[in-house]
């Protein structure tokens, strides 16, 4: 299976665009902390033939796709099988103590949806897994069977942004008394059943908010994206730029706080003149969440929810 069939990079050119200011020196290094099928890592490598790249992913699949894909480019890009909170550990052992751009393209990878046996469609039936590391963890049929009801209405509610969590949980625990969930069909019939006409006639799939919460729970996307973001800004050289792709409102407003926070000054009220110290540490590359255009769009429907955030390192101080 090619990569480059399987993937289109969202907001590629506007990504790259952003990041450009920081890549373009010798010696620049730039990390995409969400591989993938390495889309966006092949477009910063032929891009910026003066960087050399570091590329993170939890899949060992998606590692060793994008790995064929990107063997061109030889000792430029390193490929690392790490989540990508780990990003700090990572640059401590390979030597690197300051980057100058990084990149994220949160969510689930086109791999991973259409690969059937990954359990992330809801459109196709398979084994309800969705860890996007199937070498670690617990499953979404696991999540589905074991956690007590008020959990799995608060991660429905919380993840999915589900109105009809009640209802769709009291059926799952009537059903899995029966026969534990193994397969998402079964998921996606019971959650049709459970939910009111009106709210099938509208918004797409039915199972599309709970599928959504199981896979963030299951891999544990935004406690880990709430360590991550700040962690990568961390890691940036004065004059560092990072670029997050978000694609729902939680991941994008856990984004928006951190580069929010950066980007404020921390002196006390009322001080003639602000120290250094309190000073903005970041200077924000957006007004707002950039979208993606009308023809990327038409040409990507997945691109259709995508968020993109920037910023740039303005001063050396950790935050």
């Amino acid at each position: 299976m090619s990569s480059n069939a399987l993937h289109v990079p969202v907001m590629l050119q506007r990504c790259l665009d952003m990041l450009a200011p920081a890549l373009a020196q010798p010696g620049a290094v730039v990390v995409d902390c969400t591989l993938g099928l390495g889309g966006h890592s092949e477009a910063l490598l032929s891009s910026f033939p003066a960087a050399r790249l570091i590329a993170l992913d939890r899949d060992p699949e998606a590692l060793r796709l994008a790995g064929e894909r990107l063997a061109p480019y030889g000792d430029r890009a390193t490929l690392v099988h790490a989540v990508y909170d780990e990003l700090p550990e990572v640059l401590e052992r390979l030597g690197v103590p300051r980057i100058q751009g990084v990149l994220f393209d949160l969510g689930v990878s086109s791999m991973q949806l259409d690969e059937a046996g990954r359990g992330f469609a809801y459109a196709q039936d398979a084994p309800l897994d969705m860890r996007m590391d199937q070498t670690t963890g617990i499953s979404a049929a696991e999540v589905l069977n074991t956690y007590p009801p008020g959990d799995l209405v608060r991660i429905l509610r919380s993840y999915g942004e589900e109105k009809f969590a009640k209802k769709i949980v009291d059926a799952v625990v009537r059903e899995r008394a029966k026969e534990p969930f193994s397969n998402s069909a079964r998921l996606v019939e019971l959650i049709r059943d459970a939910l009111p006409q009106a709210a099938k006639r509208t918004g797409g799939n039915p199972a599309k908010r709970t599928f959504q919460a199981l896979r963030i729970e299951v891999n544990g996307e935004l406690a880990i994206l709430e360590r991550a973001v700040p962690a990568a800004v961390g890691t940036l050289a004065v004059g560092g730029r990072i670029a997050v792709l978000s694609y729902h409102s939680l991941e994008d407003r856990l984004v928006k706080q951190v580069f929010a926070a950066g980007a404020t000054n921390t002196a006390p009220p009322g001080l003639p003149v602000v120290p250094e110290r309190y000073q903005p540490r970041l200077k924000l590359l957006t007004r707002g969440a950039e979208l993606p255009t009308e023809e990327e769009i038409a040409e990507n429907r997945r691109a259709a929810p995508a968020r993109l955030r920037g910023a740039e390192r303005i001063r050396e101080e950790a935050l």
